[in-house]
């Protein structure tokens, strides 16, 4: 079979040398042409038909970053030719992880088994290790739980490692979930009260990471476990603490609308159900001793020590997943819509928790109100029981997500949890009138459409375009943006305007990555080891990825991730033996696999 390698670049790569790669592929058996077509090159159908015929191809291998976006062009070439359209064969270097130390070996390996027609993944088959039965899963949000049960659920050990004081992440902060509108907390809580008592789950909250060795099957985990000042196993959750504390703070949990305690338990149905002390803020720590305390002499239980200091935990696992979530931008950044500036432009989180039955306004939607504070001796705007609801309120969707400036990426699920809050906005406010600021509504799951029909029914006015900026006239707050349906400017008063963030890799992604040795995309998300065919594993074997840590998903994407991500976990477990490390494949072994493949 007379084979023609052609190389088409979407965009150039630090890690490969495509001239390097050619010369290789020009030596293979078989090849008798290769040609590099360049960055971004628009293939002539006339000039690659010619081509075939001229050296008599039977076989296309179109090799680059995105073959298949070359593909067409290749395809209309070949029937022009009069050849097989089936022998067109894609290297695609970033489906197959050629990146970092190993990219340029990878990448040949890519190339050598599209021209002998073998898929890469049969070829590419690392050898395995045995398995310790621990599994460690870092990241205590619904994907992590989700993972942790059904290991467990196995009787198999797990880990499960959380930076914070409770497990839950972003879902525990959320009202309803779309397109169901089932309460968040309902699905959740159970979940993570199963975690908090399941006797094969060792629960690390407060805990974090620091350092990952060994192989495949063996790895040896360093976790720095820090102080929350409270005794778990003691403490009653009495609150008699909290009431002589004299410390407020922002709450994280409640996206910083509220105040908290310096010693708190971040929401009521937190797991565990216990308090802990905050120690930047409280001031016994701060003050090395000297000053307050009262918190830890309130305690009828005993169960307060500020004495207390940070530990390191070492432990083996056979098996890692990541499932750290993700964060939302700084939305600061994007100044045309007033956040931080105009007092009720808030952020989709913090609208989450207002309208929330357990924050801080009991679920009510209203306006900020400012009052004056005695301590600063500034004025401020608070959200107090007694606000103003809205009477207009403004959903602007994409900010800072399909946008080149910021994130070129869509964070997929925007449009929907901003159209749950057009419907939570009407059904508690019925006379309030709503703006839906969207540039392509992107309903894609399963009873989603049906959703955005629903919203527009309720009355929601549904506007396409992009909103320009957020203003202030005589008081009143004006949104402008398009409106290309109707093909003019739109400008409308409201009383809130509400942003959908786009969604960003979590802060210890990067930390992450070094430790393990790992690759992100250009995204700045975990990469899996190949996006169709294997989604939740990575480069190194025994490593897996789950929920938005990957990239962006809803809740039911994430359910599902976490729980195939279990299952590969424990195949490896019930089979006893785990996946090596991609990169320690070596490219005459594949050669040489991918040419057995051949023959048979």
């Amino acid at each position: 079979m007379r084979v023609g390698v052609f190389f088409c670049q979407m965009d150039e790569s630090a890690d490969l040398n495509i001239d390097s790669i050619a010369k290789y592929a020009a030596n293979l058996p078989n090849v008798d042409i290769v040609q590099i077509l360049g960055i971004k090159p628009h293939p002539d159908v006339k000039t690659l038909n010619e081509i075939i015929r001229t050296n008599n191809l039977e076989r296309i291998v179109i090799a680059g970053d995105m073959p298949g976006y070359y593909k067409p062009a290749f395809t209309k070439a070949m029937v022009m030719a009069g050849a097989n359209t089936d022998e067109i064969r894609l290297a695609s270097f970033k489906e197959h992880g050629a990146r970092g130390e190993q990219a340029m070996d990878r990448a040949k390996a890519i190339v050598a088994c599209a021209t002998m027609a073998v898929p890469f993944p049969l070829a590419a088959i690392p050898v395995g290790n045995p398995v310790n039965r621990s599994t460690l899963i870092i990241g205590g949000g619904i994907a992590g739980i989700q993972s942790a049960l059904e290991i467990a659920d196995a009787g198999k050990p797990v880990y499960l490692v959380e930076q914070t004081g409770t497990i839950g992440g972003h879902m525990a902060m959320f009202d309803k979930t779309f397109p169901t509108l089932d309460c968040a907390a309902c699905i959740l809580t159970p979940k993570m009260v199963t975690v908090g008592q399941h006797e094969m789950i060792q629960l690390l909250t407060k805990s974090k990471v620091v350092a990952v060795a060994g192989k495949p099957g063996a790895y040896h985990v360093k976790i720095k476990q820090s102080a929350r000042f409270v005794d778990v196993k003691s403490c009653v959750a009495c609150n008699q603490c909290v009431e002589v504390c004299p410390v407020k703070v922002e709450s994280e949990f409640d996206a910083g609308i509220s105040l908290r305690k310096a010693i708190y338990i971040p929401f009521p149905q937190a797991v565990p159900n216990a308090y802990l002390v905050d120690a930047t803020k409280c001031t016994y720590i701060l003050s090395g001793g000297k000053k307050c305390g009262v918190c830890a002499k309130k305690c009828p239980k005993e169960c307060i020590n500020l004495n207390e200091t940070d530990h390191f935990i070492d432990i083996e696992v056979g098996n890692i997943i990541l499932a750290i979530g993700y964060e939302l931008m700084d939305v600061s950044k994007i100044e045309q819509y007033g956040y931080g500036v105009y007092p009720n432009v808030l952020t989709s989180l913090e609208f989450e928790r207002l309208t929330n039955a357990s924050g801080t306004t009991g679920g009510k939607i209203i306006t900020k109100t400012k009052r004056f504070n005695k301590k600063t001796e500034k004025d401020e705007w608070i959200f107090s029981p007694d606000g103003i609801p809205p009477k207009s309120v403004a959903i602007i969707h994409c900010v800072g997500s399909r946008n080149k400036k910021y994130n070129a990426y869509c964070s997929r699920v925007c449009c929907m949890y901003s159209l749950k809050f057009a419907h939570l906005i009407k059904e508690k406010i019925p006379d309030v009138t709503v703006y839906e600021f969207y540039i392509d509504m992107r309903a894609f799951g399963k009873g989603y459409e049906e959703f955005a029909d629903r919203i527009k029914e309720e009355g929601t006015l549904i506007i396409r375009g992009h909103s320009a900026k957020v203003t202030m006239n005589n008081g009143q707050m004006v949104v402008r943006g398009e409106d290309i349906i109707n093909d003019r400017l739109a400008e409308f008063n409201v009383d809130m305007v509400v942003l959908a963030v786009g969604l960003i890799p979590s802060s210890g992604t990067n930390e992450l990555i070094k430790m393990l040795d790992i690759s992100k995309d250009s995204d700045g998300w975990f990469s899996e080891l190949n996006y169709n065919g294997s989604p939740t594993d990575t480069e190194k074997g025994g490593i897996y990825v789950a929920g938005m840590c990957q990239g962006p998903k809803d809740i039911p994407d994430t359910v599902a991730q976490a729980s195939a991500v279990a299952a590969g976990v424990l195949r490896s477990l019930t089979t006893k033996r785990g996946i090596g490390h991609m990169s320690s494949i070596p490219l005459s072994e594949i050669e040489a696999k991918a040419k057995s493949i051949q023959t048979v």
